[in-house]
Parts: C-alpha cells; sequence; structure tokens
C-alpha cells in the first residue's frame, strides 16, 4: 500500500513538474534556513555543559548599589579575594570553592617571546570543580605549588614545538621564571573562559605580585572570578538569603546595604549575563529567542508555500478523490495517499537543505564567529531533530489537502459543486497574507537595525576617535613615560600622545568616594563618579573639548596632585547648574584633596548602550596603562605606525610590538547587532523569496484557470495593461493587507529593541512606506510576469483551452 501511495505521489510530481519544482524549492530553503538556526541555537545553549558537575557549579556575583536610594550603580561577575576562603570556611554546603583570576603577561621561552592576554590563575581545586582535560602532569599536583604554571596544548606547541616541555622553565613578564607542570586540552568552544595558561594561583601570595594579606583583607579588588560548587542537594536560595548576614559580620556592619552577593549557575553565565566585567563576549538569551521564532516563522512561510498550492490545485483533484471513493477507497487511505505524497516532497527537499546547509555553514560561522561543523549535523541528537522536523513540515503542508478534501461526498465532488466552491480560496488569501506578513515584519525589521547602526557609526562622540592608535604600558616603574612620549612624536606622522588608567570604549568600573566642601569641612558627596587617570596630554590627543576650565597643566606643578576635572554630566549631578559654576571649588576623590580645575563637555567614554556617567579625571601616573597615539591620515599612517613600532623595538626590545586601532575597538562593542542587521537581511531576503515563489506559483495557477476568460475579454478589446491589472490586483491586495498587518507587530518589537540603546534613532514613517513599495514592487513584478504571459496569448488558443 505504502509503496503504491510513494507512486502515484512520484508520478504526481512528474506530471506537474512546476508546481513540484516551486515546492520542493520553498520547503527546501525553509528548511535550511531553520537547520542553520537549529545549528546556531543548539550551540547557544550548550554553553557550559559539558562539565559534569555543571547542574551544581555557580559563580559568585557581586553588584554595588547605591547607599542613599539602593539603585543599582555596578554588576560584577567576579569579587573580592577574601569571599572565597570565607564562604568555603562559614557555608557547609559549599563543597568546593575556586578562586581564579584572569590576567595577561610576557611570557618568554628560548627566543620565543609573545604578549599572552589568556593567563588564569588558579587555585589547584579547579580540577574538582571545572572539566580541564589534562594531556600531561597530575591535575591534583600540578597547581599546588607557587610559579608552577600549565600549557594548553596549542601553546605547548607553539613555545616547544614538538620538545615535551614538562619540567622546563619559563619567564613572565622578565621577571619571575615558572615550572610548566602540565599540559591541558583546551576547553570546547562552548566555554565561557578559554585559557592558555593555568598558572598557580598560589604565586599571587607572593608580595612582588600580590601579597597573601591583601588576599585576605582587600575588599575593594573585584577581579575575582570565583566558583562555588554545592553539595548535592543543597538549595542556592537558601544561601543567598544567607549573605547579607555574611557580610555584614565579615565586612563591615550593614556592608549589606552597598554590597549584594548573589550565585548565578554555571550553565547561565554565557545567555544569561549583564554583568560589566565579562571575561569573553557574552551571548544573550533573547538573540536566541528571536533567530529561534525567526527559524520556525521561515519555515512556516514554506508551508504555507506548499498547502498554497495544494489547496489551489485540490480543485483539479477534486474528482480524482470522487472517483477513489466510489470505487472503495476509504478515507483513510485517501489521507495516507495526500500526507505520502507531502512526505515524499519534504524528502527531495530535505536533500537539497542539506546541501545548502553544507554551502552556507562557512558564511554562518563567519557572521557569528562560531566554528559549527558539518559533524554536528550528524549527532544522534541533532538527527533527531532533522528528523521530527521533517515528519512534522510533512504533515503539517499535506494536512489541509489530506483531511479537507477526503471529507467531501464523491456525489458532490463528482457533480463538480466542490470544485466550483473552492475556486474562490478563501483559505489561500489567508495563508498569502499569513507568509507576507511575516516576510514583510522582517524587511522592516532589518531596515531599523540598519538605521540604527548608521546613527551609531555617525554619532558624535564627543572626541576624535579615527587614526587613535593604542599601545599598551609596559608595567615598569623604571620607564620615563614623558621621554617615551616625545620621541614618539619626533616623527611628523604622530600628532600627540597622551595616557590613561582606561580607554574609550572600556567600561568605566572603578570609583572611590567624592567629597565637596560643606563649611569649613569636606563632607561625603552622594553620588558616585567613576574614576579616570590621565596624563596632562589625554584630553588634546582625543581633541576633548573644555566646557569650563583648563586642562591639566605642567605649569602648575600642584594639578599633579591636587587638581581634578570633571565632565558635564559629574557636575549637574553634584548640583552645580553650570559648569562654570564649578570652577575653583574644594573637592576631594579618594585620598586626594584639591580643587576643580575644568569641566569637559560630555564625552561618550563607553557603549552607546549606557548613558553618560559622571566622570572625574585626575593625574596619577603609576595608573596609567594606556598610550593613545593620534597619528595622520593617508600616507601617513602606514609612515607614522613604522615609526611607532621602531620605537618601540629600541626601548623595550624583548616585547612584541602590538598595536590596535581604537575605531576597530568600537567596532566590536556592537559586534552582536551588525551581525543582527547581517542576519535579518538574510533571512528577511529568504523569506520574501520563499513567499515570491508562493506567488509566482498561484500566479501561473490563477492564470491557467482564467484561459479562456482571458480570451474572451481579449476577443471583446481588453487590452493587455487591463488584463494584466486584472489578474494582478487580487494578489496584491492581499500583499498590502500583509502590510497593514506587519506594520504595528514590527514597530513595537523594534521598539522594544531600540530600548537596548541609550542612545537611538527613531522609527521613522519613511520605514513603513519604503517597505511598502519594496513589499509591493517585488510582489507585482513577481504576479505580472505570469500576468503578462496570460494576457500576451493568442485568444484562439485561450478559446480552444479545455
Amino acid at each position: 500500500m505504502l509503496s503504491n501511495y510513494l507512486k502515484i505521489a512520484f508520478r504526481n510530481l512528474l506530471k506537474h513538474k512546476t508546481f513540484g519544482f516551486i515546492n520542493i524549492v520553498g520547503v527546501a530553503i525553509g528548511l535550511a534556513c531553520f537547520l542553520l538556526i537549529a545549528l546556531y541555537v543548539r550551540d547557544e545553549i550548550s554553553f557550559d555543559r559539558f562539565h559534569t558537575k555543571a547542574d551544581r557549579t555557580y559563580r559568585v556575583l557581586r553588584t554595588f548599589l547605591n547607599a542613599n536610594d539602593g539603585t543599582v550603580e555596578l554588576k560584577l561577575g567576579t569579587v573580592a579575594p577574601p569571599f572565597g576562603p570565607l564562604i568555603k570556611q562559614e557555608f557547609p554546603e559549599a563543597e568546593q570553592v575556586v578562586r581564579t583570576r584572569n590576567s595577561s603577561a610576557l611570557i618568554k621561552y628560548g627566543e620565543h617571546t609573545y604578549n599572552e592576554s589568556r593567563v588564569l590563575y588558579a587555585e589547584e581545586t579547579i580540577f574538582k570543580v571545572l572539566d580541564f582535560e589534562v594531556a600531561s602532569g597530575n591535575p591534583d599536583q600540578a597547581l599546588a605549588n607557587p610559579f608552577s604554571i600549565m600549557l594548553s596544548q596549542p601553546m605547548a606547541e607553539k613555545y616547544f614545538g614538538k620538545e615535551s616541555p614538562m619540567g622546563k622553565s619559563v619567564r613572565l613578564d622578565n621577571q619571575f621564571d615558572f615550572l610548566v607542570t602540565g599540559v591541558f586540552k583546551p576547553l570546547p568552544t562552548q566555554s565561557h573562559i578559554h585559557p592558555d595558561f593555568l598558572v598557580s594561583f598560589n604565586t599571587l601570595n607572593d608580595n612582588r605580585i600580590y601579597g597573601a594579606e591583601r588576599l585576605r583583607t582587600n575588599w575593594g579588588n573585584n577581579s575575582f572570578l570565583t566558583y562555588v560548587l554545592l553539595a548535592k542537594g543543597a538549595d542556592p536560595a537558601k544561601m543567598v538569603k544567607a549573605f547579607p548576614a555574611f557580610q555584614n559580620r565579615r565586612i563591615e556592619p550593614k556592608a549589606s546595604t552597598y554590597s549584594v552577593l548573589n550565585l548565578q549557575k554555571l550553565t547561565d553565565i554565557h545567555l544569561r549575563s549583564d554583568t560589566d566585567d565579562a571575561l569573553d563576549a557574552d551571548g544573550d538569551i533573547r538573540y536566541v529567542y528571536l533567530f529561534s521564532a525567526i527559524g520556525l516563522f521561515i519555515l512556516l512561510i514554506a508551508c504555507i508555500n506548499y498547502m498554497n498550492l495544494a489547496t489551489a490545485r485540490s480543485a483539479m483533484r477534486a474528482k480524482e478523490v470522487g472517483m477513489r471513493k466510489v470505487v472503495g477507497a476509504h478515507r483513510g487511505q485517501l489521507i495516507g495517499q495526500f500526507l505520502s505524497e507531502s512526505l515524499l516532497l519534504v524528502i527531495f527537499a530535505l536533500g537539497l537543505a542539506v546541501a545548502l546547509v553544507v554551502t552556507c555553514l562557512p558564511l554562518l560561522n563567519n557572521f557569528t564567529q562560531k566554528q559549527l561543523t558539518l559533524s554536528q549535523l550528524i549527532s544522534p541528537g541533532f538527527l533527531s531533530i532533522v528528523a521530527g522536523i521533517t515528519l512534522l513540515t510533512g504533515l503539517v503542508s499535506g494536512s489541509y489537502p489530506a483531511f479537507f478534501l477526503t471529507s467531501f461526498q464523491p456525489v458532490s465532488v463528482l457533480k463538480g459543486k466542490i470544485a466550483s466552491a473552492m475556486r474562490t480560496g478563501r483559505l489561500r488569501q489567508v495563508l498569502v497574507v499569513s507568509q507576507f506578513t511575516i516576510a514583510v515584519a522582517l524587511i522592516i525589521s532589518t531596515v531599523v537595525v540598519y538605521n540604527q547602526m548608521d546613527y551609531i557609526r555617525n554619532y558624535k562622540l564627543g572626541y576624535q576617535k579615527d587614526q587613535v592608535v593604542l599601545l599598551r604600558a609596559v608595567e615598569d616603574s623604571t620607564v620615563d613615560y614623558e621621554a617615551l612620549k616625545q620621541e614618539l612624536k619626533r616623527n611628523s606622522a604622530v600628532l600627540a600622545v597622551g595616557q590613561s588608567s582606561r580607554i574609550p570604549s572600556g567600561r568605566l568600573l572603578d570609583s572611590w568616594e567624592a567629597y565637596m566642601a560643606k563649611g569649613d569641612s569636606m563632607a561625603p558627596a552622594s553620588v558616585v563618579l567613576k574614576s579616570l587617570s590621565v596624563d596632562h596630554d589625554f584630553i588634546p590627543t582625543y581633541g576633548m573639548k573644555m566646557a569650563a576650565g583648563r586642562n591639566f597643566s605642567r605649569s602648575y606643578t600642584t594639578d599633579d596632585t591636587a587638581a581634578f576635572i570633571l565632565n558635564e554630566t559629574a557636575t549637574r549631578t553634584l548640583g552645580w547648574k553650570s559648569p562654570d559654576q564649578a570652577i575653583g571649588k574644594a573637592f576631594g576623590y579618594g585620598h586626594r584633596r584639591g580643587q576643580i580645575i575644568g569641566v569637559t563637555k560630555d564625552f561618550h567614554f563607553e557603549s552607546l548602550k549606557q548613558s553618560i556617567p559622571p566622570i572625574v579625571l585626575f593625574i596619577e601616573p603609576g595608573h596609567n596603562n594606556w598610550l593613545s597615539v593620534q597619528v595622520a591620515g593617508g600616507a601617513g599612517l602606514q609612515n607614522g605606525l613604522a615609526h611607532l613600532e621602531a620605537v618601540w623595538k629600541r626601548r623595550f626590545p624583548e616585547r612584541p610590538f602590538w598595536y590596535e586601532f581604537l575605531d576597530q575597538r568600537f567596532g566590536r562593542l556592537y559586534t552582536t547587532e551588525q551581525t543582527q542587521q547581517t542576519l535579518f537581511g538574510i533571512f528577511a531576503g529568504v523569506a520574501i523569496l520563499i513567499s515570491c515563489l508562493g506567488l509566482f506559483g498561484l500566479s501561473m495557477f490563477m492564470a491557467e484557470q482564467r484561459t479562456k476568460e482571458i480570451g474572451i475579454r481579449k476577443v471583446l478589446g481588453a487590452t493587455t495593461p487591463g488584463l494584466v491589472a486584472l489578474l494582478s490586483k487580487d494578489l496584491l491586495k492581499l500583499v498590502l493587507i500583509a502590510l497593514v498587518l506587519a506594520s504595528p507587530v514590527a514597530w513595537w518589537a523594534m521598539s522594544q529593541w531600540l530600548e537596548g540603546f541609550v542612545y537611538r534613532t527613531t522609527i521613522s514613517p519613511w520605514v513603513f512606506i519604503i517597505t511598502a513599495l519594496i513589499a509591493m514592487l517585488i510582489a507585482f513584478l513577481t504576479v505580472s510576469f505570469q500576468s503578462i504571459k496570460a494576457a500576451l496569448m493568442n485568444p484562439v488558443k485561450s478559446l480552444k483551452t479545455e
């Protein structure tokens, strides 16, 4: 019986090649998009699940609140170093607690010297919490002793080639020798951390590096990623509830009013983090939901196409169904036949879809910066997804003709009553409107995302970010940076050089307590000001404008120890009505006391997703980790870079020359949105393509059904443009209805998306007008092709058509 169904289904595909081709291609594209998105989503939700104890492993979060109003000032995924041992000591449900600290270092072995940014100081118990596959060495002892280090396999090959690194020494920062005690395999790409080196945490007890006393008592340095492995059956909520009393007891009374501890599940770190200090670029569960919905919508559009064309042809097959019932076919057999046809078509489409996935996978990896592989396509879990979605697509696509057509009485079918009734195509109209509503919503979303990214690219940040080259300062107190800056500026292509503790595009995470004059003394201000240590040349290097007062000057020796510059937001926050009122006022910040000498115009130091914070600038050379170099554009750019490299190699011969452009860093701030822009555009194009395939098939079917009518109209004097308008208007009306339905939905969705940006564009009415014109033009071109072809047909042949 099944073989008979498949044989008939195959014959029907061959008999109606055009309709079969349209259906197979449409379903194949829909399935390909769904499978690609499914690979992406599967990768996103699998982060950190390879750890065998992931279900009871948590990281400790610390959130700082404004003590006056309780608002969140800073949310960190790292905490102060004393928390780890104290949590292990006071909470018996904490089976293991591991502290780690991310760092960078200059590492040297023999002739090989590299700047490495993925150096992770880790306690030896890390292997009892996280799953590292150790290739060489004893994981129980490898990190026990200070000044021991483990290398990932790629790093072992990079430094040692084919020789074994075990027992050899590498030198860090030209100061300390570390003994190689192990080699580990790199963590999978689905990990929130990717260390290249694991360094014994006990090394930090050395006062030259950090100091044991600071590890015990420094509550302010929140740079330690701390994991807690809970005992089986332990309740994390109970532990979190006890954290306020724990802080008040261990830090100071009322510490919980400004510091909040929390636990975050290991498997939630990648998709559900909104911390200000993420080690790697986090994902976002909202995007996972969004792209999952888009994948389902595109597949739904493909299914609608099949249903549309199947119902359009149902009138032609109504007599076939009636004849089969007359000769004894049961309804179940007829349903089986129609569903078999649908499944056969979807299986053909699946083969084409897999070929499309294989072709497009490298492009998806390029857009998303992932490493999705073909092997994931044939994994048992993914194959079950493919089988399930194929079966579901076949059943959904074939459900209407299977259950609707087979429900009629054979007498009504053979008399033609059903066929004539079905030509009105009310369901087809609903389906066309549905698929174009989805497609139009995607087009509108694409235009809005593009406008927002264009707005960001052209937004005035308040300083010059082009042709700014960034260099990391060398952590060596003997370096004379003033002399280095003068040497860098000896080339005409180098226009300015400034130093700072942080650079634009990064987050301003540091803050100290601010003080203002109150009577004859200084009183704490009830606001939080972000800290930025700079030198005399930082503001001129970036071309920042002063709203009042002056910049730091070498002519005033007190500027180095007792001068402050605020931004406009800081002056407003502190209560001054204008920047001029702040000039000359007594001010304190942390341990420094002095006066305000200047106010800068507001500038966007961080991403445009954040509002401009109140900032205080001051001079503190020991904290300036970055050099910002303004170089000439055009032909002078390469000349300037060559000069920078020559000076660097002369000054620091053992340190590799590394640089980065500031505008590149800003570009990375919006990588997710840029990826969204590209993918939205692709998916919108795919949705329109599939919808137009269906529209093309429907217009072809309608032209065939009205062949005689067209012939008669031509004989009676109808013109070709008039016939094209007659044949096209009904379908174009449906597209217009889809525009009306899609516009408010897309407006609401993209308004919510834009809420993620503090500085954002508006959704102009032109977005909807342009989208309407694009959609109507595409639909008209699709429909008019068949309409013109039918209108140009010889009326004699049209009238002879049966």
